[in-house]
Order: C-alpha cells, then structure tokens, then sequence
C-alpha cells in the first residue's frame, strides 16, 4: 500500500513537472509573440470628402451605418454633451459585445480623424487607436476612405486570442469592410435627397444680364451650360464687369417631341453692357414677371418632377402660363461651393397670365 502511494506520488509530481514546463513553454510561447497590430479596410466612394466626413464626424449618425448595430438590437449607447470634433465621446453597453467608449481626439476636418477607443474586459480596459483618412482618389470626383485600428495586445489578451475561432484581425477587418459599405449607402442616400416646393405666385425683379444662345437636345442641357457659362464668365472678367446675381438659365424654346431645345445661359449684371460687334456674348434686358415659383433643393436630375409639379398646380389653380414669356431657372447657390448635391438650390420660374399683365387676361 505503502509502495502504491509512493507510486501516485511520484506520478502526480510528474504530471505536476510537466505542466509546470506547458505553462513555463506558454508564457515564453506567448510572451515572445509580436503583440503589435494595425487593421484597416480602404473602399472608394463616389463622392465628395466632404460629404462622406459629414456622414463620420458626429457619432451620433454611426448608428445608421455602424456594423455592431446588426450584432446587438439591445446596444445600449450613451452620448457625451459634445459628439463631433476634438473632444467628443460616446459609450456603449452590450452584453453581447462588452462594454466600451470612444472619444475624438483629433480632426483635420474632411480629411483625418483620431480617435482613442477603450474595451470594458474582465481582465482589465484595452485602449487602441483608431482613425480615419479621407483621401483624393486617383478616379476624378471619388475620394479613398480608410478606417482602421492600432494598438498592442496585452499578454492575456493574446493566450484569449489564441484560442479564437477566427484570428483578430480578419474578424475586425471584416467589420471594417462591411462599416465602409453600409457609410458607402448612406453617404448616396443623403446625396440622392431632394425637396421639392411649389412656392406660388411672385414677382421676379428683371433686369440686365449677359448671356449666349444655342440649340440644344434636352440630354445636353447640363454639359452645354456648363461651357457657355464659362463663356460668359471669361468675358466679363475680362472686360471688368461684376455679376449681380447668380447665374440662370431662359428657355427659348422647347420641342419636347422631338427633344430639343433652345436656351440662353445668363448672368445678371447691374447695367447695360455694350458689347462689341461679333462678340458671342451679349447683353439684353429681362422685364419684370409675375410668374409661379417652384423650388428644387437636390441634384438637377430631379427638374423634370419639379415641373411636373408646378404644372400640376397650375392647373389645379386655373392659372395659364404667359405664351409671351420664357420660362427660367435661377441656380441660387454654387455647386462647386456645396459639395452635397441634396443641398443645390434651384428656383423655377414659370411666367402666368394676371390681370396686371400687360394686352393678357386669365382664364
């Protein structure tokens, strides 16, 4: 009996030796393992830095696109007084996910963002960092966006990881990815926003402006206007004179059978202007109008509705469009001074028959 407890002892000693030597092996294995780590996803976006930025800067519009929100319906989010800019914070609790908080420690506005993110674990808060970049892309008119994460892992920190299903920086590149592409739906959702707004009938002031004339298909407006503009512009920097007002458009004449049109890219000016003879760009005098005003804020696609409705109130109002009178549109802000195109402003002015026009009655 005496031989036999000799005998477990000296095997439980031995078992004891050799997982002295598994932990001993563990913590140099573990110890010596590159704790170091940087995770990030690049995606471009087919808009402005500006507008992405937008959608990232306040914390508060990360639940419309941040990847933990599919994870935990029960988040629990809590915002600091200040959620954008240096400074701003928020926390989070989860049972699924841990606790945590973020906050904002330095901005170059539409262009970078750092940020100090910090894990509630049970063996202790892990802090990292993470940050954003918002870069030109080598594509015109898109812009490169990274979000990523970089830190250090504490000794138990990776023996838990090492014991994952999947390694750390695939799962947090994952979600990385799949946060870029749900901005990636926002960012065109508040792109693609419009409002349109039948205002009623006003008076529109009139007066001088310079302009240029040309025949056009409807599909062409846009890119034709653009260079007439230009035109119009060259020539008056050229020869000192200071616009008035914001640039407009006056359509001539419209064949919607066949999908043309003539129109005449304008911009108001103070005065007279005597041109010289052969110039392509001249000076006229646009009367004063009653005329039913219609509001578009949103991209230009969107015209086409913004006068299906000012023509639907028209007839629902028994009002008539004045024949003698071309119809035209005010571009009141500088689409390249707004960034997001749900914030272009477009005036619509269509010219009706009032008892003050002039040889005209209404219906």
């Amino acid at each position: 009996m005496t031989n036999q407890r000799l005998s477990n002892m000296k095997i439980f000693k031995y078992i004891l030796f050799l997982l002295l030597i598994v932990i001993i092996a563990g913590g140099i294995y573990f110890g010596t393992q590159d704790g170091n780590y940087d995770v990030a996803r690049s995606k471009e976006f087919n808009a402005p830095a500006e507008v992405i930025y937008d959608q990232v800067k306040d914390y508060k519009t990360w639940k419309e696109w941040g990847p933990w929100m599919d994870e935990d319906d029960q988040l629990e989010i809590t915002y600091a007084e200040k959620s954008e800019g240096e400074g701003a914070s928020y926390s989070w609790k989860s049972e699924q996910m841990g606790d945590g908080s973020m906050k904002t420690v330095k901005v170059i506005p539409n262009k970078e963002i750092d940020q100090k993110i910090t894990f509630n674990t049970p063996i202790g808060d892990s802090e990292s960092d993470v940050y954003w970049r918002f870069e030109p892309s080598e594509t015109e008119g898109k812009t490169k966006v990274t979000w990523g994460m970089k830190g250090k892992h504490s000794f138990m920190e990776k023996v838990i990881m090492a014991f994952q299903s999947e390694d750390f920086e695939t799962s947090l590149g994952d979600m990385y990815a799949k946060g870029l592409s749900n901005l990636e739906t926002e960012v065109e959702d508040a792109m693609n926003a419009y409002e349109i707004t039948v205002d009623g009938i006003t008076r529109h002031g009139g007066g001088f402006y310079m302009y240029n004339t040309t025949s056009s298909r409807m599909s062409e407006i846009g890119a034709n206007m653009g260079a007439m503009l230009g035109q119009i512009s060259r020539f008056m920097n050229e020869n000192n004179i200071n616009a008035s007002g914001m640039p407009f458009t006056i359509y001539n004449n419209v064949d919607k059978a066949n999908g043309t049109v003539i129109f005449s890219s304008a911009i108001p000016v103070a005065a007279e202007v005597i041109t010289p003879p052969g110039s392509p760009v001249l000076c006229s005098y646009m009367a004063p109008v009653d005329a039913l005003k219609t509001t578009l804020r949103g991209k230009y696609d969107n015209l086409g509705e913004a006068y299906d409705k000012a023509e639907a109130y028209l007839n629902e109002n028994n009002l008539v469009s004045d024949p003698s009178r071309n119809m035209f549109e005010i571009y009141a802000n500088d689409p390249g001074e707004v960034p997001n195109p749900a914030n272009w402003v477009t005036e619509i002015y269509i010219p009706v028959i009032t008892p003050s026009t002039p040889g005209l009655s209404p219906r």
